[in-house]
Formats: C-alpha cells, sequence, structure tokens
C-alpha cells in the first residue's frame, strides 16, 4: 500500500496531525523506501501533496536526520519555489541535515542567502539555523558564513536577536566570539524582558568559550 494515501491531502485532512503521524511511523521503522516516495511527491502538481510531502519529510528527519539527508539537494531546490510554503518548508528540511550534509548545502551558500533576504520570517529564521550549522562545522566555512551572520545580527529586528543569536552561538569559537559578543552588547540596548535575559545568557556563554 502506498504511504502517499496517509497524508492529509488524501485524508480529506485540512490540519498536520496525519503528517505528523506518518512521520513517526516512517522514521520509527526506518522505512527508507516510504521516505523516497514521499520525496518524489515534492514536485507533485498538485501543491497540496506537495506541502504535505515536505512536512512529513522534515518531521521525520527530527525524529532521524539521516532518513532524510539524501533528499539534501531536493531540499535546496525548493528554496527557489515560488511557492513560500515549499520555501521555507525546504528551509526546514535543510536544518534538518545541515550538521550532517554541511559540504553539500555549502555549494549552494548563495542560495541559502538570497533565500533568507527575500522569504518569510520562517524560512530566516532557519536559514540562520542552517548557516550556523555549516560555520561549526569546517573552520573554513566559519570563516565565509561567520561574517555574514554577524551582520545579519546586528540588523536583524529586535524580536529576533534572542532567537538568532541562540542559533549562531554553535558557530562561536575563540577566535570571533569578540565580535560576536560585541555586536549583541550593542544589541542589549533595543531589548527589554524575556528577551534581554536570553542575550545576557548568551553572552556569557560566548565569554567561557576558550
Amino acid at each position: 500500500m502506498s504511504v502517499l494515501n496517509r497524508i492529509a491531502h488524501f485524508q480529506n485532512r485540512r490540519d498536520e496531525v496525519p503528517n505528523q503521524a506518518l512521520a513517526r511511523d516512517l522514521a520509527a521503522r526506518k522505512d527508507k523506501a516510504g521516505i523516497r516516495e514521499v520525496a518524489e511527491h515534492l514536485w507533485d502538481k498538485d501543491i497540496d501533496v506537495a506541502n504535505d510531502c515536505i512536512k512529513v519529510l522534515y518531521e521525520a528527519g527530527y525524529i532521524d536526520p539521516n532518513l532524510v539527508a539524501p533528499y539534501t539537494g531536493e531540499f535546496i531546490k525548493l528554496l527557489k519555489s515560488k511557492h513560500n510554503r515549499l520555501v521555507w518548508g525546504g528551509m526546514l528540511a535543510l536544518g534538518v541535515v545541515a550538521e550532517l550534509c554541511p559540504d553539500e548545502i555549502f555549494e549552494h551558500l548563495d542560495e541559502v542567502k538570497k533565500a533568507m533576504e527575500t522569504g518569510s520570517v520562517i524560512t530566516r529564521d532557519n536559514g540562520v539555523k542552517v548557516l550556523a550549522d555549516m560555520a561549526s562545522s569546517k573552520p573554513d566555512y566559519n570563516k565565509t558564513i561567520f561574517p555574514y551572520l554577524l551582520n545579519h545580527l546586528a540588523t536583524c529586528r529586535p524580536k529576533d536577536v534572542p532567537q538568532h543569536s541562540e542559533k549562531i552561538l554553535p558557530a562561536v569559537n575563540k577566535t570571533n566570539k569578540a565580535g560576536f559578543i560585541k555586536v549583541l552588547e550593542k544589541r542589549v540596548e533595543d531589548l527589554s524582558g524575556s528577551g534581554l535575559a536570553r542575550v545576557k545568557k548568551v553572552i556569557k556563554q560566548a565569554q567561557s568559550i576558550t
């Protein structure tokens, strides 16, 4: 029986519960054939089917990133989709596999940046994670990506600073931490309440990096 029949669209559902249930089942059984079938419909002519499929893939990836890592190239292609849901779904999926596949994604660094700069808030938020994961994987990648992340952190909306600084933290090391801390100390002027507390915590964590 086709696993595709279990996605929300074919269950006549408008919620995500069927997709999440299918993702959990595929991950639990390490069903590579089922994952492949879902991935083959990322470009289905019915956009609702494609939307359900990317949801299944990144939800399965949360549980077992190795299952969906072979489709990293497809996730990258989704960043150029004309459908916003597929763009941010693709970026979410890349966030799931970035630690496993930094080399493949790095080859498309400009595409990731462009999607971040032109996409939705969800695309941007997850793009920060993708870039940070790549930057933390290799010194050369860090040298290329970290300045971009710092500039983003210096110019993004104040409400985004806490979350984005937390996502960037894994890419901070002893050679770049001074610049990271300097940017955050400037941004705290824009913050208050829980956001301010979160950024102060990130600064403290960065200061302790040796």
